[in-house]
């Protein structure tokens, strides 16, 4: 259904030509002017590309009025497959803590002195140099974003562009933990506590160095099974914005983790956490010591609207999840729980907890170590050899032998 069009009219009262569009009325200067005629062919281009119609002059925009049109903005740009990605949730914190501070501030108001005040103040809450250089980048983003629509004079994005994001080392800001690769024998003691569909996407990953949101969303559909090795080919990944291809090699110790997942419709995802649920309320109910005919039997207790339910596709937050469940299993703390003060308990989670992204550094290094860095790059999918290097540690005893024999 095609928009009607809003009328160009003579305002009889001033002398001016006038347009009403969605209940304003726009003054657009002598009628039947030149002028008049172009401002008139502007605000009903405008309107039909449902672009916002402000006529709010650019210096006295307030900066939680920009931050309102950039988020309208983002949540249209930020999509993938039809769904907001995680950049959004992101992206609000980012916009919330800046309007808490400037947002009746005028956007032109809004320089480098103040921009170094925001970036202080999370440094004052401890929180890590990484993540404030992050959210920082997204507040010249809006800006910039702002300069594009010609909502602020450019002046502004370009005087936020000379404060530098902070330097290791040189900001006071906290560092964080350096992202190490697991040892393969952690591993092996946290998957008998895994669920079968969990355990098998821990030993996928690491076989083949994949992104924990890879495993989360392969399909049977995805994958080439025309060739002795197989090629996956993810229906997204984290650089395709960048127009770049990935493909994941599967070779014959993938095949057959997948072998059994293979045999359902093509669109339907590999790995369920609804499978992981019935397979766990099977063995459970397998393990059970009470006799059948005492207590409730399998199907009997169902709750019919539960709170949550489980879905079709893990995510990384729930892939991440199920593996520190079963860390806080294969590693309980030698203390009883209820002896254990709230810190104590934090620090030993952070020790023997272990994340789904440290499997690929594990594969990265080991490759790495085997067949040397370019190979590493190939089968991580990097660009440039120094992001393969983030993930491969070096291989140290290489080193040793070489002084060895060298001297």
């Amino acid at each position: 259904m095609h928009k009607r069009v809003p009328t160009y009219r003579n305002h009889k009262a001033s002398g001016q030509a006038i347009v009403e569009i969605n209940g304003r009325h726009f003054y657009l200067g002598k009628f039947d002017s030149p002028e008049s005629h172009e401002a008139y062919r502007r605000k009903i281009a405008a309107y039909l590309s449902q672009q916002e119609l402000d006529d709010t002059p650019l210096p006295s925009l307030r900066i939680d009025r920009l931050i309102l049109k950039y988020f309208k903005f983002a949540k249209t740009y930020y999509v993938r497959n039809g769904k907001q990605t995680e950049e959004i949730v992101a992206l609000r914190i980012a916009l919330k803590r800046l309007r808490k501070m400037y947002g009746s501030t005028e956007a032109v108001k809004f320089g480098p002195k103040a921009f170094k005040t925001f970036r202080d103040s999370m440094i004052q809450e401890d929180l890590s140099r990484k993540y404030i250089n992050d959210t920082t980048g997204r507040i010249k983003r809006m800006f910039k974003w702002g300069v594009a629509e010609e909502l602020i004079p450019p002046a502004v994005f370009q005087a936020l562009t000379a404060v530098p994001g902070l330097r290791k080392g040189r900001s006071g800001a906290r560092e964080t933990e350096k992202i190490l690769p697991v040892p393969d024998d952690v591993v092996d003691a946290t998957l008998p506590f895994l669920t079968e569909v969990v355990a098998d996407m821990v030993r996928l990953q690491r076989l083949a160095g994949m992104r924990p949101a890879e495993v989360c969303i392969l399909r049977p559909c995805d994958i080439d099974r025309s060739a002795e090795v197989w090629i996956y080919v993810p229906q997204w990944h984290k650089t395709e914005h960048a127009d770049k291809e990935r493909l994941i090699p599967l070779g014959p110790k993938c095949q057959e983790i997948l072998q059994k997942y293979l045999d359902r419709n093509p669109d339907d995802y590999c790995f369920r956490p609804c499978d992981s649920e019935r397979q766990r309320k099977a063995e459970r109910h397998a393990n059970r010591k009470t006799p059948l005919r005492y207590g409730n039997r399998p199907g009997t207790s169902i709750i019919t609207l539960p709170k949550r339910t489980a879905g079709e596709k893990y995510n990384t937050a729930s892939y991440r999840r199920a593996i520190q469940r079963a860390c806080d299993k294969a590693f309980p703390h030698p203390k009883r729980s209820v002896e254990l003060t709230a810190q104590e308990r934090q620090e030993w989670r952070s020790e023997h907890r272990w994340a789904p992204n440290r499997l690929r550094h594990s594969a990265a290094t080991e490759i790495r170590r085997k067949f040397g860095l370019e190979a590493a790059q190939v089968v991580l999918g990097h660009s440039a050899a120094n992001v393969t290097q983030i993930y491969a540690e070096k291989d140290y005893e290489l080193a040793v032998r070489v002084a060895r024999e060298v001297g």
